[in-house]
C-alpha cells in the first residue's frame, strides 16, 4: 500500500488541501475555546519524538524527508508485546474512499482484534460525503467512542469548543515523556501532534504523519524530453521554464508544453500559503502580495504563447492525467503523492516508455534560494470520546500503540494486510490482497492511529529511488509559514472573509485574469471589496492572535 498515492485520492475525494494555519469556527467572541496554543504551552505538553531504528530504510530522512524502502522487509519485526487490550469493546467510525467491506464473517476484523485484545468495531463512512455525517454526531451527542475527524472538515463543528465539551484530554497521558509509555506513538512527529492540539491541550492522535510535505511538484514527461534531445532540463528561473516550453511545444502533434500550472507558481513567485509580514512588520494575506500579480503575468504570458493545452485553459481539470499521460501536455503540477507506481502503470498504458520526474525548486528570478511552504504535519486526526474512563483511554491508547507500529512490522503489516496466506501473500514485491483480502481489507484502523510516512513502491523500486532522492535535496527548501499548525478557531463573523471565496471558487479572479478575461485592475479591486467587507477586520484578528500566541 502506497501511503502518499492513497494520500493524494483522499484529498482528491475530500476536495481539500491541507493548508496552514488549521482552521474551525468558533463564537462571535473567540474566547473561550478559541483553539490556539501558545509556543511556550506547546513546549511544555509536546509529546517526546523518539524515532524507531529497528527497520532502516533505503534512503534516510534528510532534513525532514520522508525515508524511502526500495522493497518491503522480509522479515516482519514485533514492535509490540503482549496484548495491548483487556478485553473492551467499543465503536469507532472513519471515512472510507473506497468499497466498505461487509462486517458479517470478516475474519480480517476478527484476526485484528484478536491481536488488539479487544472488540473494535468498525463503522466505516462514505468518504465522499463523510464531512456531512459529522455535524449531526456533535449536535446530537452521538459521538462513538473513537472518530477520525479530518482537520479541513472541523469548520463547522464548532470544534474549539467541541474538544473541551466532547473529546478526552490526553494531555495527562501523551506529554513530553509519558508518550514514551506508548513507543510507536513517541516515534510520530512532533508537529503532527501540534495538528491535534487545542485550548493547550492534547486531544487529536495524528495519522499518516510527515515533516516534509507541500502542496505540489511541478513534473515532467522525462521520456518525451529524452526523445526530443532535451535530456534533463535544467531549470533554475522562470524564463528557464517559459523557454523549455517554446522548444517542447508542438500543436500540430497535439503536443503542448504545458497544464494549467497555476497552483505550482506560488513556489517560483515566494506567494505563501498563508499570512505574511511585510518588511515593515505588516500582515498580509497572500492575496495582497505583489508576488501574486508577477505570478499571474506570466501564466498569462504561457497561454498568449499558444503553450498552455486548450482543455486546460478552458478548465478541464478531470482529464488532465490522462493529457498528461497521452503526451499531449508536458508539464503539470501535482500533489506528491502523484509519484509512485499507480502513475507509473497508468502511464505506461497510454506510453510504453512513461516517466514522470519533477523539476527541482527554483526561484522565479533565478537568483536567491528557493523557499517552499509546508503543510500541516497532518491533516487525518482521531479523536477519542470525553465520556470514556481513564483506563479505557489507556487501553485505547495501548491499542493505538499497536496501530502505529512502523513500515514493514508484523503489526503494520496485520493491520494493512491482514492474515497471511488468507488475506494476502508474500511475494517478490511485499504483500499481495488474495481475493478474500480485496474483499474484506479496508484502510479503516489507519485513520485512527498510524505511522509516519515512508516512501515504497512495490514493483517500482526506481519511482521509490528518484522521489526518495528528490525529497533529499528538495526538503531542506522547505520553512513553516506564519501560523503554522496552529489551531485557530476563527469567529463566525469573519467566516465569510476568511473564505477568500473570490480567490477560491473554481473561476476565481486569477483564473479570469491570466485567461485574458479580467485585467489586474479588475483584480485589484477584487482585493479592496474583499478588504473592505472582512478582510481588514481578519488581519486585525490574525494580528491579536500573533500578539498572544505568537507565529508558530
Amino acid at each position: 500500500m502506497n501511503r502518499r498515492s492513497f494520500l493524494g485520492c483522499c484529498a482528491a475525494a475530500a476536495g481539500a488541501v491541507a493548508a496552514a494555519p488549521l482552521l474551525a469556527s468558533c463564537g462571535t467572541s473567540g474566547g473561550s475555546g478559541a483553539g490556539t496554543t501558545s509556543a511556550s504551552q506547546l513546549a511544555k505538553i509536546m509529546p517526546a519524538y523518539v524515532p524507531h531504528t529497528a527497520i532502516k530504510p533505503d534512503f534516510a530522512s534528510i532534513d525532514g524527508s520522508s525515508p524511502g524502502y526500495l522493497s518491503y522487509p522480509t522479515s516482519l519485526v514485533h514492535t509490540v508485546t503482549g496484548v495491548p487490550g483487556d478485553g473492551g469493546s467499543y465503536t469507532a467510525i472513519t471515512p472510507l474512499w473506497a468499497s466498505i467491506p461487509s462486517p458479517s464473517g470478516n475474519t480480517y476484523y476478527a484476526s485484528v482484534n484478536k491481536a488488539l485484545g479487544a472488540t473494535l468495531t468498525m463503522q466505516p463512512a462514505n468518504g465522499d460525503n463523510y464531512s456531512t455525517i459529522l455535524p449531526p454526531l456533535f449536535s446530537g451527542n452521538k459521538l462513538p467512542d473513537w472518530i477520525q475527524i479530518p482537520s479541513f472538515w472541523t469548520g463547522p463543528l464548532n470544534f474549539g469548543q467541541a474538544t473541551t465539551a466532547k473529546l478526552a484530554d490526553l494531555t495527562p497521558y501523551l506529554a513530553g515523556d509519558k508518550v514514551k509509555k506508548y513507543p510507536n506513538l513517541a516515534a510520530i512527529f512532533p508537529a503532527a501532534w501540534q495538528a491535534g492540539i487545542w485550548n493547550n491541550r492534547i486531544y487529536g492522535i495524528p495519522v499518516f504523519a510527515t515533516q516534509f510535505t507541500v502542496g505540489y511538484y511541478l513534473y515532467y514527461r522525462a521520456d518525451v524530453l529524452d526523445k526530443l534531445g532535451v535530456g534533463t532540463p535544467k531549470v533554475t528561473s522562470a524564463n528557464d521554464l517559459f523557454e523549455l516550453g517554446k522548444e517542447i511545444n508542438n500543436p500540430a502533434k497535439k503536443q503542448w508544453a504545458f497544464d494549467d500550472i497555476w497552483g505550482y507558481l506560488y513556489q517560483p513567485f515566494g506567494i505563501p500559503s498563508s499570512w505574511t509580514v511585510t518588511a515593515k512588520g505588516d500582515l498580509i494575506s497572500p492575496y495582497e502580495t505583489e508576488n501574486i500579480i508577477e505570478a499571474m503575468n506570466f501564466e498569462a504570458k504561457i497561454i498568449k504563447a499558444g503553450l498552455m493545452n486548450p482543455d486546460s485553459i478552458a478548465g478541464d481539470t478531470g482529464t488532465s492525467k490522462q493529457r498528461f499521460w497521452s503526451g499531449q501536455m508536458l508539464i503539470m503540477p501535482d500533489g506528491q503523492g502523484a509519484w509512485n507506481y499507480t502513475d507509473a502503470q497508468s502511464g505506461a498504458a497510454a506510453n510504453k516508455g512513461y516517466v514522470r520526474m519533477a523539476f527541482p525548486f527554483f526561484t522565479a528570478s533565478g537568483s536567491g534560494t528557493p523557499r517552499m511552504p509546508l503543510e500541516n504535519g497532518a491533516s487525518f486526526i482521531s479523536y477519542l470520546n470525553k465520556s470514556l474512563s481513564p483506563s479505557q483511554i489507556e487501553e485505547l491508547l495501548r491499542i493505538a500503540n499497536y496501530l502505529a507500529a512502523p513500515f514493514g512490522s508484523y503489526e503494520y503489516t496485520l493491520i494493512n494486510y491482514g492474515e497471511p496466506d488468507v488475506d494476502y501473500t508474500m511475494g517478490s514485491n511485499g504483500p499481495a490482497l488474495t481475493a478474500t483480502g480485496n474483499k474484506q481489507v479496508a484502510s479503516t484502523y489507519s485513520f485512527l492511529a498510524g505511522p509516519n510516512q515512508v516512501i515504497n513502491n512495490p514493483g517500482y523500486p526506481e519511482i521509490t529511488r528518484v522521489s526518495a532522492v528528490f525529497e533529499q535535496q528538495n526538503a531542506r527548501y522547505g520553512y513553516k509559514p506564519l501560523f503554522y499548525d496552529m489551531n485557530i478557531a476563527v469567529p463566525n463573523n469573519l467566516a465569510a472573509a476568511n473564505a477568500y471565496t473570490p480567490f477560491t471558487e473554481t473561476a476565481n479572479i486569477m483564473y479570469e485574469v491570466v485567461r485574458g478575461r479580467s485585467t489586474i485592475a479588475d483584480y485589484q479591486s477584487t482585493v479592496k471589496e474583499w478588504q473592505s467587507n472582512g478582510g481588514n477586520d481578519l488581519r486585525k484578528f490574525y494580528e491579536s492572535v500573533r500578539a498572544k500566541y505568537g507565529d508558530a
